[in-house]
């Protein structure tokens, strides 16, 4: 039986509890650095059970794309695509929403704490499965190193830094830092050997998308590799790089996938030709966080009212500027309030996208807020703070007529993918048309115009279009140069400042681990 042996190391607990005895940070148990598998002394001889091991990492990936605090928080409350403002005492949370959006986080942000605890802990545990010594089969250290794979690169893109614990290394060994370029290369060997034995899985097998394919390692890969230049100090992808990413997408579409119409059709649990990789995380979240609490899915659930969008954002759509009703010249993708003379049990007056002007409920009626007042969404914000219950458009992506808790979220989309491949060819990758790839996807969605020449600047508006609220923002941003530009309600003293690229290395773990170095700017 596989097993791990412990010895105790009082002097390393004594310190520890000196060590918090003489600050106010608490290091907690997820932190980087802590694992209860890792004492002092341990001799790692391999998982007992693979297989089961394989199933806690996908798990732990379910806990971590369902919150909308933490990893998502940090893509898209700090980009230009979501705020949450305070309304009265709602939602003021000690100002964690409002730092995030003004940029003016700290080591401290509990947000940025947790969402580096929870994939460090990905990496550590995969990597445990991936060590010969565990004696997984092949697809089982293949999904393991696509895992392991994906934390880094959410640590890597977020942090510029990667610490990696080795699996026979106890607390009282400071993991080692990868660099950002060292962290790349990993991520690279890792996805290259996860392809060569994961399984090709077909685009409408939807029992099984929930788990790592051939093609799942080659979206990340090409994500990865489109970002490099990010990542290796560059600026911009290499041609080699920007050819492969054609190629990765290529080889997705052979599997199958596809853009697909019918926009918000493909956020239920059906299956459809563009989900990639998903999971069973609930979307419950993605659809409350914004609603108001008056405004009710069919089974009684009321909203949260927190979560809105900015009106530069929503103005990138086609439509009428302070409506969104039926019939407002709307592209496919910014939705519609459903006709009130025409509400029935299947819209329950809840809108698809984007929720601005009069709320109704499901027999047509005119909502209040829990003042009385009209219940109508405006794009006008005082400030992040000293709002009342109306301001904000709001955002409905996955729609409660599908089911209010549904565990059905997209991680990865063909579109995506497509729009990746896209934005290659126009940095200067061969394998297509950068125009005609952009107005192929604009048609399906049922756009009202193409678009003559494409631009840098197309591509980036047109990925927030397809892709928003899908955890992908800020690293857009930061490619195109665009994070630290300025955006409403960022801090003044804050636009241009590149140093937030990269998000502060917790305070506790920097205590935990002094190979770690804080991040410029902070």
């Amino acid at each position: 039986m596989k097993r791990r042996q412990y010895k105790l190391n009082m002097l390393l607990i004594l310190s520890a509890m000196l060590i918090i005895s003489c600050t106010d940070l608490e290091i907690e148990e997820t932190d980087s650095i802590i694992d209860q598998s890792t004492a002092s002394g341990s001799i790692f001889d391999g998982v007992e059970d693979p297989a089961s091991s394989v199933n806690n990492l996908f798990d732990g990936l379910r806990s971590r794309y369902e919150n909308q605090e933490n990893f998502y928080a940090m893509q898209e409350v700090a980009s230009d695509e979501f705020l949450v403002p305070t309304r009265g005492t709602d939602w003021g949370d000690n100002g964690i929403w409002r730092t995030l959006h003004t940029h003016n986080w700290d080591p401290g942000h509990l947000f940025i704490l947790r969402a580096w605890n929870d994939w460090n802990q990905s990496i550590f545990l995969a990597s445990e499965v991936i060590d010969p010594r565990s004696n997984g089969s092949e697809e089982e250290v293949a999904q393991a190193k696509f895992i392991r794979a994906l934390g880094m690169w959410v640590i890597m893109d977020a942090f510029g830094q990667v610490p990696l614990r080795g699996v026979d290394e106890g607390p009282e060994v400071n993991p080692a830092v990868s660099t950002a370029s060292e962290a790349y290369a990993i991520i690279l060997q890792d996805l290259d050997d996860a392809i060569a034995d994961l399984p090709s899985t077909a685009s409408m097998d939807q029992e099984n998308l929930n788990r790592a394919s051939k093609a799942a390692a080659r979206f990340l890969k090409a994500r990865v590799l489109l970002n490099s230049g990010t990542y290796l100090g560059t600026g911009t992808a290499d041609v080699a790089a920007l050819n492969e990413v054609v190629t990765l997408v290529d080889a997705i579409a052979d599997d199958g996938f596809a853009l697909q119409s019918g926009y918000f059709d493909i956020f239920k649990e059906d299956p459809d030709t563009e989900t990639i990789l998903w999971t069973p995380s609930s979307v419950g979240n993605n659809i409350f966080n914004g609603l108001h609490y008056n405004t009710q899915a069919l089974d009684g659930t009321g909203g949260w009212n927190g979560f809105s969008t900015l009106a530069e954002f929503y103005d990138s759509f086609e439509g009428a500027p302070n409506t969104n009703y039926v019939g407002d010249g709307q592209e496919e993708r910014r939705g519609w309030v459903p006709d009130a003379t025409n509400a029935n049990e299947e819209n329950t007056g809840i809108a698809y996208g984007f929720f601005i002007g009069q709320a109704y409920d499901k027999d047509g009626k005119p909502l209040t807020d829990r003042p009385g007042n009209p219940l109508v969404f405006t794009k006008e914000f005082p400030g992040l703070v000293g709002n009342n219950e109306r301001t904000g458009v709001r955002v409905i992506k996955y729609h409660p007529a599908n089911g209010s808790f549904t565990n059905h979220k997209i991680l990865f989309r063909y579109a995506d993918a497509h729009l990746m491949k896209a934005e290659a060819i126009l940095r200067g990758a061969t394998g297509g048309d950068a125009t005609a790839l952009v107005n192929e996807l604009r048609t399906i969605r049922q756009t009202n115009n193409l678009i003559g020449a494409v631009t840098l600047e197309d591509i980036l508006a047109e990925r927030g279009r397809e892709l928003y609220g899908e955890m992908i923002r800020r690293t857009d941003m930061i490619r195109f140069g665009t994070f630290s530009a300025g955006y409403e309600f960022m801090d003044e003293e804050r636009i241009g400042d590149e140093t937030r690229n990269l998000f502060s290395i917790p305070s506790n773990a920097l205590l935990s681990n002094p190979n770690l170095i804080q991040n410029p700017g902070y």
